[in-house]
């Protein structure tokens, strides 16, 4: 189950000082979706979840990422279990990364949030013209 933000404070500030394991659970929860929701780990996955692909393939398949971005983010992910990377032993040496079946789970939560998104695509629109609307009117009023 996912713990929302003020669940994974609570769990923290009633820790048990002697016992650290829920502080670190309540941390691997709170890195974890750091992690994903960082500006480019979702892109790359979305490009690993059709299967392997190459460093040079992402680093052209994802915009505006540099190498240095790409290679620090990939680490992340793999180090997180969410992608592997596979290096054969060629000249010069040929590297692809795959997502692993963790990454598979996520990328159906993603789709569910990308369909829940493009559902409330104009309703978001409308929201935030009538907050922008009211915020200049209240503005103007002083």
């Amino acid at each position: 189950m996912f713990l929302g933000n003020s669940d994974v404070i609570d769990d923290i500030e009633e820790a048990d000082v002697d016992d650290p394991a829920p502080v670190r659970e309540a941390c691997t929860v709170l890195e974890a979706l750091n992690r994903i929701s960082g500006k480019w780990a979702i892109g790359i996955l979305l490009n690993l979840s059709h299967g392997p692909v190459r460093f040079t393939e992402l680093e052209r398949s994802v915009p505006g990422i540099s190498r240095r971005m790409l290679t620090l983010t990939l680490r992340n992910l793999e180090r997180d279990g969410l992608i592997e990377r596979t290096v054969y032993a060629t000249v010069p040496p040929k590297v692809e990364y795959r997502g692993t079946a963790m990454a598979d789970e996520l990328y159906a939560s993603l789709k569910g949030l990308t369909a829940w998104a493009e559902r409330h695509r104009d309703a978001i629109a409308r929201s935030r013209d009538s907050y922008d609307q009211e915020q200049a009117a209240a503005v103007e009023r002083g």
